[in-house]
């Protein structure tokens, strides 16, 4: 399927409605995802990216239909991962002599991936290849967003920016452009691409942005490499990803929590409503995380300002679903952000304490030694979790 952007640019990708997990398992996608690939056409002809392995030979069988691969003056890898280069041995194969425009670091992610020593021609921030018609792209380096290669091009007049995973979500729409999908989908999973992905670089998003900005150039439309093209009002997912990257919260706060006989979480439920009898203005989410889909609750961890992660003690220790999410969030350096731990036990009561300090190492600022009650709480203990609840508010 080739699908015209704007004047000699299509979108030549796959829409791939059946993915669910990405990243291995990694990454959830309940909305499946695309890999976009464009073509440009003017007097050079230009590709810029492919799409994911499993799919490479349907990808140049339909490539093949559109124009005479020979024809491919300049290949433009923005971004070495293989969902975006998985079909380069099955297209370079058929045209082996073909020039590679990528970053340094891209030609070792490259010939790490594939093993093979393709005409590689190595670019930098502000180098340019020219399209013809009067036309440029010019490259910008994108590095550590979110691979140490990565980079975006630009291309002139047309004003479009290729920006590879910048700015892209993981969402599978026969309608390829923003302004033809649903408005709440689409930021539901840009919010999440963001915080599952990016977060980790958000000092790096800032300062990239500020670069980009610098340059004055006009943008019109942000190509990205999965999702939708935003071509209506492109600048709104930067002013998002602006916001996203300052130390972002909302005024929630997330209880995150694994039980064994049920203790642990009627501890989250009764400090929850402790919160709300406070605060009733604040959000306030639960997820038994043994339950949830990880993804979607490190979304919600995101936006919070606050989290409470709870686990019965178990071996002294805490649940491996509750030691998982610490693992990931760990990971993801949020900052900014207040946290505390909680849980029952039976007869040694390690959770709370190997809660905090996971919480701590994660960067976050850990309010006190949190709250750990025996057995299967009692309306005493109840009370005392109202109260932990209404204190957190």
């Amino acid at each position: 399927m080739k699908v015209n952007v704007k004047n000699n640019v299509s979108w030549v990708g796959k829409i791939d409605w059946e993915l669910r997990k990405f990243h291995g398992n990694e990454y959830s996608t309940h909305k499946g995802s695309t890999y976009n690939s464009y073509l440009i056409m003017e007097e050079k002809t230009v590709l810029i990216d492919t799409v994911w392995k499993p799919f490479a030979k349907e990808y140049a069988a339909n490539l093949e239909k559109e124009i005479d691969l020979t024809d491919i003056d300049y290949v433009i890898v923005n971004h070495a991962e293989i969902d975006h280069s998985g079909a380069l041995p099955e297209l370079m194969a058929k045209i082996p002599d073909a020039p590679i425009y990528c970053t340094k670091k891209a030609v070792e992610s490259i010939t790490g991936h594939y093993h093979k020593d393709w005409n590689f021609n190595v670019v930098k921030t502000g180098d340019t290849l020219d399209a013809g018609n009067g036309k440029k792209l010019v490259f910008v380096e994108m590095n550590m967003l979110h691979w140490p290669d990565s980079m975006a091009c630009y291309l002139t007049e047309d004003n479009i920016l290729f920006s590879n995973d910048a700015f892209g979500q993981h969402y599978a729409h026969k309608h390829l452009f923003n302004d033809l999908v649903d408005k709440e989908e689409l930021f539901t999973e840009c919010i999440k691409y963001y915080a599952n992905i990016l977060t980790p670089f958000s000092k790096l998003v800032s300062k990239k942005i500020e670069e980009v900005q610098s340059l004055g150039i006009p943008i019109d439309i942000i190509a990205t490499s999965h999702g939708v093209i935003w071509r209506e009002n492109p600048m709104q997912i930067v002013e998002k990803y602006i916001q996203w990257s300052n130390d972002y919260q909302e005024n929630q706060i997330t209880l995150l929590y694994d039980t064994m006989w049920d203790g642990t979480k009627r501890m989250a439920e009764a400090i929850a409503e402790g919160i709300h009898k406070a605060d009733d203005k604040v959000r306030i989410k639960l997820f038994n995380v043994s339950k949830s889909d990880k993804n979607d609750v490190i979304t919600e961890v995101f936006k919070s300002k606050m989290i409470l992660v709870g686990s019965p003690t178990i071996n002294k220790g805490i649940s491996v679903a509750v030691a998982g999410i610490l693992e990931e969030i760990e990971g993801l350096r949020f900052r900014n952000k207040k946290a505390v731990g909680f849980g029952s036990y039976g007869w040694s009561g390690e959770s709370v304490s190997k809660i905090n300090k996971r919480l701590e190492d994660a960067g976050f600022a850990v309010i006190n030694e949190g709250l750990k009650l025996t057995w299967n709480p009692n309306e005493e203990q109840i009370n005392q979790c109202l109260e932990f609840g209404k204190m957190i508010a």
